[in-house]
């Protein structure tokens, strides 16, 4: 029921972000009608839809605000990876460990680390090269205009949905809830906060991808550098990285054996084309919550079907793309795991804090207004990590006694127990107790999974 439920909802995000990134390549169209840019303006909408930065009316005038500027800074790294690609790669690099490493300073912060990465995101997925077509000035500044134009009709499109209950409305933020697991560490040059470590870790897998790229690939190094990106983004811990590594492979693999085997030729740029580039962008789009190896196989048979309007053969493109994935895959899973590597379990238990702080706040008669809105917003961030873990359950079932996938299914259990208890305005005793005991296990591993069982038992009775 819960996953159709997600789906259904995934369905309708897919829809209005479709619709806005066809009426943005539809005005890139109209002042360019050469394909570039109309790319870029689907990407970049995608990005954005994603990126959730449109969702509030701050969110809107940070990004209108900081994104004309980021994309002129991204317009002129991409004309350094041309003229000067050591100098180019330098550049983004920083760019990119700046964008990570900001996160340790606040929400406001990490909204501008991602307004930072957006441009630089769509550079490697659709480099930009200015058009003869029109003017030096407007040609240098077509991709702030589509930047903003994708924000325009992003923003728009997705208020009027929200407005119109077609999607749910836009989640409040809250401030973190403190925690009951041992204080870290004092911070010190040798061991940093796990989002330095993660900034660091990008930062070495982008310079790796880059000088592996441009040594033995030429023309082709962004898939390498585009690939240790994607697998180190939103890095929730070494497992997440080497499972979304799995995940792009096995996605690529099988969009390329798809694409190859509906004998996708160069030549073809009709609209019938379009149309079905277009289609399998939104199918990756509506897709990518079950796991990112569906947006990996759509998005492989829409740059298949890409391939017409260049007039060179799919498989000219796909095979070696599918090789340059794997040696990117490959340098970001080495980085996450020999880098100042970050525990998923560590994740998973600081997550797992927050979710059971936020249900004691719900449940703790001296609450003044208790709802279940913090409780559902901590687990369904506990409940990213679950497709990581349970594939590791999977293959290490025999090994491991200790399965923290056992943790999350048994905290998402009691979802609709909570929920009914803080709707209901009175908790017993026991269940707050067992909320407390459930807390306090988050030191010791092996003592989490009965604590949690235990919660559930007392939620139940």
């Amino acid at each position: 029921m819960h996953l159709r439920k997600s789906l259904f909802h995934a369905l309708r995000e897919a829809a209005v972000t479709m619709l806005a990134a066809i009426a943005t390549m539809l005005c890139a169209l109209a002042i360019d009608p050469k394909p570039g840019p109309a790319v870029l303006a689907v990407v970049l909408c995608i990005s954005l839809s994603r990126s959730q930065l449109d969702r509030d009316r701050r969110g809107r005038i940070e990004a209108a605000m900081v994104l004309p500027a980021v994309a002129l800074v991204a317009v002129g790294v991409g004309t350094l990876l041309r003229a000067a690609p050591w100098l180019g790669a330098l550049v983004f690099i920083a760019g990119m460990f700046l964008s990570i490493w900001l996160r340790r300073f606040g929400p406001m912060a990490r909204r501008a680390g991602s307004l930072i990465a957006l441009p630089f995101v769509a550079l490697l997925s659709t480099p930009y090269i200015p058009t003869t077509r029109l003017s030096p000035a407007l040609a240098a500044l077509m991709p702030v205009l589509i930047a903003l134009l994708a924000l325009l009709w992003v923003g728009a499109l997705h208020a009027l949905a929200r407005r119109l209950r077609f999607l749910a409305p836009a989640p409040t933020p809250e401030p973190p809830l403190p925690t009951q697991l041992p204080a870290p560490a004092p911070a010190s040059s040798l061991r940093p906060i796990a989002s330095t470590r993660m900034a660091i870790q990008m930062a070495v897998a982008l310079a790796a991808a880059f000088v592996i790229g441009h040594a033995f690939f030429a023309e082709r190094w962004s898939w390498i550098v585009l690939t240790a990106f994607i697998v180190n983004s939103g890095n929730r811990g070494r497992l997440d990285v080497a499972y979304k590594s799995v995940l792009r492979v096995l996605g690529a693999a099988a969009g390329t054996i798809i694409a190859l085997s509906f004998s996708i030729h160069g030549g073809s740029h009709d609209q019938a084309t379009a149309v079905l580039i277009l289609g399998a962008i939104f199918l990756g789009i509506w897709l990518r919550p079950l796991g990112y190896a569906w947006w990996a196989l759509f998005v492989t048979i829409a740059l298949a079907l890409l391939q017409g309007f260049t007039g060179s053969p799919a498989a000219h493109m796909l095979w070696p793309r599918l090789a340059e994935i794997l040696i990117g895959a490959a340098i970001g899973v080495a980085s996450a795991w020999l880098v100042l590597p970050v525990r998923s379990t560590a994740t998973l238990r600081r997550r797992l804090a927050d979710a059971l702080a936020a249900l004691s706040e719900a449940l703790d008669p001296a609450t003044a207004v208790r709802t279940s809105d913090n409780f559902l917003a901590a687990l369904a961030s506990v409940e990213q990590m679950r497709p990581a873990f349970s594939a590791s359950r999977l293959a290490t079932r025999r090994f491991r006694s200790t399965q923290p996938a056992d943790w999350v299914d048994t905290l998402v259990a009691c979802r609709d127990l909570a929920i009914a208890l803080i709707d209901k305005g009175e908790a017993p005793g026991s269940v707050r107790r067992a909320v407390g005991a459930a807390r306090k296990s988050l030191r010791e591993p092996q003592d989490i999974l009965p604590a949690l069982q235990n919660l559930h038992r007392s939620m139940t009775e």
